[in-house]
């Protein structure tokens, strides 16, 4: 295994993976990685994608998501279609207070007061914790999701010192799919996509905090309106990548 502070064989496999195809790249973190490598899912279609290729091609990544205690009850339900359909279990991260202790702390509905602190208590927090343990976590990101994610990289390194001093590998193999091949895969595979999209939702999220969006408008547009807020900060606490 290669050591994750090769910050040249990071670059090189950044740029041979611009005109590679979706199932090299996995396949190269399984190859390379195995079970070191996880998918981080929020059911966007991206990451869908990424997992039903992974799976079909035998690379039995670990998943895991984020239940913050505050997700649509269509969210959870396609969890359950997508571990019915894959044949595994996704793992659920919780964060340290349920909703209702949080709200006897730090007063009811924090998300709408402070919904960074929010984000970073029930999002960020079990996310860093589970990263430790990992040396790769697969994203599914998109360039064309909106500016803040416009210049991301297939393979990015981070130094990762939140919980201890070491290196992580973010790998983004969706990075250059734009919406419409997104749909088109799962429209071509039937795959289980969120009941809410039918509705107008792109970007889905915490149900207090998402909304539809409009026609125009980016895709995350509906995320935390009424907020100089765009991401949640799972993406965001690494820092500038290496």
């Amino acid at each position: 295994m290669p050591s994750l502070n090769d910050r040249d064989m990071v670059r090189l496999q950044a740029e041979e993976f611009e005109s590679a195809s979706l199932r090299e790249i996995l396949g190269w973190a399984w190859e390379t990685f195995g079970e070191r490598a996880a998918f981080g899912t929020s059911f966007q279609g991206a990451g869908l994608v990424a997992m039903h290729t992974a799976y079909t091609n035998g690379f039995r990544f670990p998943v895991f998501t984020i239940d913050t205690g505050l997700l649509f009850p269509e969210t959870l339900e396609l969890k359950t279609q997508i571990e019915s359909r894959l044949g595994f279990t996704i793992e659920s991260l919780h964060p340290e207070q349920t909703v209702t202790e949080q709200a006897a702390e730090l007063g009811p509905e924090l998300w709408k007061s402070k919904p960074d602190l929010c984000c970073s208590l029930r999002k960020v927090i079990p996310l860093q914790k589970k990263l430790a343990s990992l040396d790769v976590w697969i994203t599914g990101l998109r360039r064309q999701q909106n500016d803040t994610r416009e210049n991301i990289r297939i393979v990015e390194l981070y130094h990762f010192d939140v919980l201890r001093d070491r290196y992580i590998i973010k790998l983004n193999p969706m990075a250059s799919w734009s919406r419409d091949q997104v749909q088109a895969y799962i429209r071509e595979h039937d795959f289980p996509v969120n009941a809410l999209a039918a509705r107008g939702y792109r970007s889905i999220g915490c149900q207090p905090c998402t909304r539809p969006v409009a026609d125009g408008e980016s895709e995350r547009a509906g995320r935390w309106t009424g907020f100089d807020k765009s991401e949640c900060g799972i993406h965001t606490f690494l820092g500038s990548n290496i």
